[in-house]
């Protein structure tokens, strides 16, 4: 079947489904935190509807810490604040030396700054031993093909919504994401830099640059401190984003991706089309790297070309992108599915989509793709980020039907084109 042939009417029914329970499940299930049993209750609520138009539906648990990939925020913060200030009150009491002092400030900052590096740049679940592990499920439904499975594709949307971040919240005209954590990272970043140089004067003659830094540069890490206070108060662990566009227009595109598939009657001869539903995207992309780990073999060793396609907020048509790369850039999706996507796109008559990255923070995607699996990114999203990313902003009445419509074009004729031609 070719897109033009797919009634249009189905997908317009969809969208207006979307809306209604997307609506439903704020109001009735409340803040779905990481994990949580909102979270599972939703997902229950979800697996209740795909029983009547899926062959098989199925939870698989897992454990994860909720709050170990942003909670560095605060440990880091509070260290580097405090080493800081401290090591000041000790150095000017003739308590330690300059010397001892600068070599404190650098040790903490710089691995404040790996910290950072591991858990925010690159997703590793780095801090995770350090918390307590709660149950947390991914749900997965399946439609099967009539004959033999050769080939699958995977539409995924995490569930779970994301803490306030209140920089985003409180900067809606002033940009304070970019001023303070320009501000945070770079002061910690120039303090480290600092305090290296400052060290290496005490034992090397560098003249009288190198007299100014072991006298002077210690004030800058008053300015790097300062900046931490900030860092401090960047993440609201108290107040949960209503997180309907991010992600319940993903959840919804990977549920109604099938309940279409159902009432157009559609039936492919040997392409399973799956819909799966992760819990724990917010909290580092545990959900994914969890059933990425365990279904390697199934997805990449079986035999059956199998493909996954993660919608992420179907919000901003302006900025509908499909991601080859991903995590600040420092991941690729597969490339030859990326391109399935774009042609698809256009074969749905919406020629004015690009490639592009995800240059601040990750997708589900990049879990599967650095797992070795086939993986890319859709989603429709203001990269600045939009207003109402990550804070209570996030409601059901900043919806917008015709992305969501247009997000469920190329997914459908995603599907029909990997059904017909796959990779290979």
């Amino acid at each position: 079947m070719k897109f033009s042939d797919f009634p249009q009417a189905v997908i317009k029914e969809n969208v207006d489904y979307t809306v209604k329970e997307i609506t439903n499940v704020i109001k009735k299930y409340g803040p779905r935190e990481s994990g949580n049993e909102n979270c599972y209750a939703a997902q229950k609520h979800i697996k209740k509807e795909m029983d009547t138009f899926c062959d098989g539906t199925e939870f698989e648990s897992y454990k994860m810490a909720p709050k170990a990939f942003l909670h560095f925020t605060k440990l880091v913060s509070v260290v580097i604040f405090l080493a800081v200030v401290v090591c000041a009150i000790l150095m000017y009491t003739s308590i330690i030396t300059p010397l001892l002092a600068q070599c404190i400030v650098c040790g903490v900052v710089f691995v404040g700054l790996f910290i950072t590096v591991m858990e925010f740049l690159l997703y590793k679940q780095f801090m995770d031993p350090l918390y307590k592990k709660i149950e947390a499920h991914n749900l997965m439904g399946v439609r099967k093909p009539r004959g033999e499975v050769k080939r699958r594709i995977v539409i995924s949307g995490h569930i779970d919504a994301a803490y306030e971040w209140r920089h985003l919240y409180y900067g809606k005209k002033v940009p304070l994401m970019a001023i303070f954590m320009s501000w945070t990272i770079g002061g910690a970043i120039v303090s480290f830099i600092l305090s290296v140089i400052a060290i290496v004067a005490n034992f090397v003659d560098m003249g009288t640059f190198g007299d100014f830094m072991i006298n002077y540069s210690y004030i800058f890490h008053f300015v790097t401190a300062l900046g931490m206070v900030t860092l401090f108060m960047f993440v609201d662990f108290n107040t949960i984003s209503p997180g309907a566009n991010d992600n319940l227009t993903g959840t919804y595109a990977a549920v109604c991706a099938l309940r279409m598939l159902d009432m157009a009657g559609v039936d492919f001869e040997n392409t399973e089309v799956c819909a799966m539903i992760t819990d724990g995207e917010e909290a580092g992309l545990r959900g994914c790297k969890s059933w990425a780990k365990n279904h390697y073999d199934e997805y990449v060793n079986s035999g059956v070309e199998t493909v996954v396609l993660c919608v992420d907020t179907l919000t901003d048509r302006e900025y509908l992108r499909v991601y080859n790369k991903d995590m600040t850039g420092t991941v690729k999706n597969n490339q030859q599915f990326s391109q399935l996507v774009m042609d698809a796109s256009k074969d749905a008559g919406h020629d004015d989509i690009e490639l592009s990255s995800v240059f601040f923070g990750s997708s589900d995607a990049a879990a599967f793709s650095q797992a070795g699996i086939t993986a890319t990114c859709l989603a429709a999203m203001d990269p600045r980020p939009a207003d109402y990313y990550h804070n209570r902003r996030d409601t059901a009445d900043r919806l917008v039907p015709e992305t969501i419509k247009t997000g469920f074009d190329v997914i459908i004729s995603t599907i029909l084109n990997f059904d017909e031609k796959g990779l290979n």
